[in-house]
């Protein structure tokens, strides 16, 4: 049986912007890819640099409603992370659930991530949420 996705609203002008993020990914983030694509996940199909509102998520899985966020330096300020914050917020109002990481911890601790995401997918899984 085909799972049906949702349709998420995003700003088509971020398209060229996603991929270009996409060929310039930081060192976590391809890391992070290595372990996601391919459904490598159990089975799950994940998605870098996904455009949704007016947004770009690092990583994406439609059928878990998972957003996956790699945060670097660059998220340590108090102002990003305010705006880390709103966007958060505006993202999980569509149903979506965020799990972030700083990206030292991939580089350093990725059985630990990928723990992490395996706990989410299997209450994802017995909350038999569609």
């Amino acid at each position: 049986m085909k799972i049906k996705r949702k349709i998420y609203p995003y700003n088509p002008k971020l398209k060229l912007l996603a991929r270009k993020l996409r060929n310039n990914s930081t060192y976590a983030e391809v890391l992070l890819w290595n372990q996601l694509k391919n459904k490598k996940l159990k089975g799950y199909d994940f998605h870098r640099q996904k455009p949704i509102l007016n947004y770009i998520l690092d990583f994406f899985c439609h059928e878990l409603y998972l957003a996956i966020e790699v945060d670097g330096i660059t998220h340590d300020t108090e102002n990003q992370q305010v705006k880390d914050k709103v966007r958060q917020s505006e993202i999980e109002a569509l149903g979506i659930t965020f799990l972030r990481f700083d990206d030292m911890d991939i580089k350093t601790q990725m059985d630990g991530v990928i723990s992490e995401i395996l706990n989410y997918v299997e209450i994802f899984e017995k909350s038999g949420r569609d």
